[in-house]
């Protein structure tokens, strides 16, 4: 799994030209899946994201999680973190997992992050047409691949 991680000061999703869920503070996190990720890819990327200090503390020191802040979750699917543009111009997106695979995870994601946050957490449509709308706070953006656990 690879995951996009903002820090936001509010985001907003517009869902198949409807609009969707929309948040204040905290976490937007953009999801690619790959067909070889599993249970162990789920607990440990949303642990990771649960518990990721990076936000503020009271000396302005980022040594805070979503968590902590009771900051909000918003999850959308991006088959798109998996292109590899080795060859030409057009990336190929052969390495995200199809829908029949990447949907189950992604379902189970959700359900897994829920439980470690806590609480309900934002998501898109998988597999729809979406716009996301955010205001990167810091800016503060971090990759991860549960691959290359850096």
């Amino acid at each position: 799994m690879r995951a996009v991680i903002q820090r936001v000061t509010q985001a907003s999703l517009t869902i198949d030209s409807h609009p969707g869920p929309e948040m204040k503070g905290g976490l937007v996190v953009l999801l690619g899946i790959e067909e070889e990720d599993g249970p162990d890819d789920i607990h440990w990327l949303s642990g990771k994201i649960c518990r990721l200090r990076v936000f503020d503390d009271a000396d302005g020191v980022m040594n805070r999680s979503v968590q902590d802040i009771g900051g909000e979750v918003m999850i959308v699917s991006q088959f798109t973190l998996h292109a590899s543009t080795k060859k030409g111009n057009r990336p190929s997106y052969i390495r995200a997992a199809a829908p029949e695979v990447a949907i189950p995870v992604y379902e189970a994601f959700l359900s897994r992050i829920r439980t470690d946050l806590g609480r309900p957490v934002l998501h898109g449509t998988f597999g729809a047409h979406m716009e996301v709308r955010l205001l990167n706070d810091g800016p503060v953006t971090l990759w991860i691949d549960t691959k290359n656990k850096e």
